[in-house]
C-alpha cells in the first residue's frame, strides 16, 4: 500500500493534552474518492478539519471509518469509492499507537475478487480472518448530517447505530450478526426454492436462534447501560431514554436466554410456509428497534425538534464513550462530521470540554474554523481544500 505524499503535517500538542492510546499515528490513503493520495503523520489529539463544502473533509471520515467492521459510515459500495479517472482500487493504511506499541493496519477493495466488492483486511501484515478483528484493536463511532433523520426513518438505519455501539463492548457481535445474516439468507433461499430438506432447514434454525438470541441480548444489554449513563449524566445535552422494541428481547426479558432460544427456533420453524410465501423472514432479531425518547419532557426523539434529535444523538454518544473509556481504558475514536455549526454556544462548549475530558482523538469538520477556537492548542488543525491538507499555524 505505497501512498504518494500529498500532504503532511504533525502539530505539536502540549502533553496534559494528549488522549489516551489507541489513536491513529499516520495515515495512508489512496485512490479514494476526491484522494489521488494523501500521507499525514498526526499527534493524538483532536483533529479539527475545516474548509468549503466538497472539499474532501467527509471523504477523510469515511476512510477512517473503515477501520471499524462493515461498510463504513456512507455504507456505499466498495467500487463506488475507487477515485474517478485514476488509479484503481482504493486502500487505507493506518499506523495505529497502542500502549503495546504501534500495529500496522492496512485495509482496501479487492479488485481482484469475483464481485469487486470484497474488502482485505491486514493486521501487522497478516490478513484478519473476520472484520471482528478490527473492533478488538479500536473502538470507532461517527455522527454525520445524514444521521439526523435517524430517529424518523427505518428501524434498520437505528438498528445499525445500536450494532456500532455494541461492537465497542463485545467486537464478536460482528461476527453473530454475519452468521445470523448468512444463515437467514440460505434459510429463505431454501424455502423460496421449495421443497426444502427439513434437516438442513433445521440446521440453519438452530444457527439462527443462537445468534440471534445473542444479538438481542447483547443490544439489550447496551442500550440499558447508555441509558443508565445518560441518566446519571447532567449538562447541557438532554438526558436520553433507550430501550429495545422487540420480540425477541421482550422474551430475554421474561424467561432464561436458553429458554428464548429454544422458543425462537420453534417459531422459527412455525414461519417456514408463511416467510416462503412473503419472500422474507418475518421473525427475529432483524425485525426490532431502538426507541429513544426526550427524559426531560417524556417525548418520543421523532416528535422532538431537529435541534433537540441531534443533541439527543451527541448525548448516547458521549455516553458511550464515557462507559467505553471506563470499561476499556481508552476512549473510542470519534468522527464528528458537521457537528458544530447546529449546536448553540453552551452545547458546543460542553461537547469540547466532554472530548478533552475523555482524551479522545476526535475528529471533527466544519466550514468555519472559529467555531473551533475553545480548541486551539488542544486541538491539530488543518485547512482542507481540493483533497489536500494544510496545518493552521494560526490555531496552534
Amino acid at each position: 500500500m505505497s501512498v504518494r505524499v500529498i500532504a503532511t503535517g504533525a502539530v505539536p500538542i502540549e502533553a496534559s493534552a494528549a488522549p489516551a492510546v489507541p489513536a491513529i499515528a499516520r495515515i495512508g490513503l489512496q485512490n479514494f474518492r476526491s484522494y489521488a493520495a494523501l500521507q499525514l503523520d498526526i499527534a493524538p489529539a483532536p483533529v479539527v478539519l475545516t474548509g468549503p463544502n466538497g472539499a474532501g473533509k467527509t471523504n477523510l471520515l469515511e476512510a477512517l471509518s473503515f477501520l471499524a467492521p462493515g461498510r463504513g459510515m456512507r455504507r456505499a459500495k466498495l467500487s463506488d469509492i475507487d477515485r474517478r479517472n485514476g488509479g484503481g482500487a482504493w486502500t487505507l493504511a493506518v499506523q495505529l499507537a497502542t500502549a503495546d506499541g504501534p500495529i500496522q493496519i492496512g485495509t482496501g477493495r479487492d479488485a481482484a475478487s469475483d464481485s469487486g466488492e470484497r474488502r482485505i483486511i491486514r493486521i501487522d501484515g497478516a490478513a484478519a480472518k473476520t472484520q471482528a478483528e478490527l473492533a478488538r484493536l479500536l473502538s470507532l463511532v461517527w455522527l454525520t448530517p445524514q444521521m439526523d433523520r435517524l430517529f424518523i426513518e427505518g428501524a434498520g438505519a437505528r438498528r445499525r447505530f445500536l450494532d456500532r455501539l455494541v461492537l465497542g463492548f463485545d467486537p464478536e457481535h460482528a461476527n453473530a450478526l454475519s452468521a445470523y445474516e448468512r444463515a437467514m439468507r440460505e434459510r429463505l433461499h431454501l424455502l423460496r426454492e421449495g421443497p426444502a430438506d427439513a434437516s438442513w432447514l433445521a440446521a440453519l434454525e438452530e444457527t439462527m436462534a443462537a445468534q440471534g438470541v445473542a444479538i438481542a441480548a447483547a443490544r439489550r444489554d447496551v442500550a440499558l447501560r447508555i441509558d443508565e449513563a445518560c441518566a446519571a449524566n447532567a449538562g447541557p445535552f438532554p438526558q436520553a431514554r433507550l430501550t429495545m422494541a422487540g420480540e425477541v428481547e421482550a422474551a430475554l426479558g421474561a424467561m432464561p436466554a436458553l429458554a428464548a432460544e429454544d422458543a425462537l427456533r420453534q417459531r422459527f420453524a412455525e414461519q417456514r410456509r408463511i416467510d416462503a410465501e412473503a419472500g422474507v423472514t418475518t421473525y427475529g432479531p432483524h425485525r426490532s428497534d431502538l426507541l429513544v425518547e426526550h427524559a426531560g419532557n417524556g417525548m418520543p426523539a421523532p416528535q422532538c425538534s431537529t435541534g433537540e434529535q441531534k443533541a439527543l444523538l451527541l448525548a448516547i454518544l458521549l455516553a458511550q464513550a464515557r462507559l467505553l473509556t471506563a470499561a476499556r481504558g481508552a476512549a473510542p475514536l470519534m468522527l464528528l462530521d458537521e457537528v458544530a455549526a447546529h449546536l448553540d454556544g453552551e452545547r458546543r462548549a460542553a461537547l469540547f470540554a466532554e472530548l478533552l475530558n475523555l482524551k479522545t482523538q476526535a475528529w471533527l469538520t466544519g466550514t468555519d474554523a472559529a467555531l473551533f477556537a475553545a480548541l486551539r492548542g488542544r486541538a491539530q488543525f488543518f485547512a482542507v481544500a481540493d483533497a489536500r491538507l494544510s496545518p493552521m499555524e494560526r490555531f496552534r
